[in-house]
């Protein structure tokens, strides 16, 4: 596949949320139709950039894998398609959701990290159905429960939320920053 590109950008090594900040930097100093690689080894980077893009007005125009290097190709918008970065409103922090778990609240917690993560470190009782899942997989979650929705960082927990916002869901919470600070109790299914 022969792709022409304008501007290369290394995310190898970068988990998230550094290869989106990384691509939202170097996007602008792209013109409108221009195309940019993303070089990353993060395998939620593919989720994650697609739900950027979407969220912008860029253009995902896919990913092509290469070895261990997931190459991402995305054309910036003209003026007339670029949207301002959405963000899910409702969030809660760790702290909170920790009280909410203690004080056996009927909550549900959605971890949309990948599998891998999971399997080292999830809030337990948590469902896991990683953020490029999401979208064939959202009828498997209640519309009708309280959802907190976790990742790492708060950035793909971010991009579920705003998904199934979309989908219908009313009663959806981001829970920033995420799993990297949690310091409640832990599962570890490895």
């Amino acid at each position: 596949m022969e792709v022409t590109v304008n501007k290369v950008l290394d995310a190898k090594g970068l988990a998230c949320p550094m290869p989106i900040v990384r691509t939202k930097k170097e996007m602008t100093t792209l013109e409108p139709g221009q195309v940019m690689e993303i070089q990353a080894t993060d395998k939620g980077s593919t989720a994650d950039l697609k739900a950027w893009a979407d969220s912008t007005g860029n253009q995902y125009l896919g990913t092509v894998e290469e070895g261990n290097v997931l190459k991402h190709y995305l054309r910036k918008a003209r003026s007339e398609e670029e949207r301002p970065e959405a963000k899910h409103p409702d969030v809660v922090s760790l702290d909170d959701l920790l009280n909410m778990l203690e004080g056996n609240e009927k909550i549900t917690v959605l971890d949309v990290r990948e599998p891998a993560e999971y399997a080292f470190g999830h809030i337990p009782g948590s469902i896991n159905i990683p953020l490029g899942e999401l979208e064939h997989r959202f009828e498997e979650l209640n519309n009708e429960e309280n959802l907190h929705i976790i990742c790492r960082t708060g950035t793909r927990s971010d991009f579920a939320a705003q998904q199934l916002t979309e989908k219908g869901f009313k009663n959806i919470k981001n829970v920033v920053p995420g799993m990297k600070d949690w310091t409640g109790p832990i599962n570890k299914s490895h």
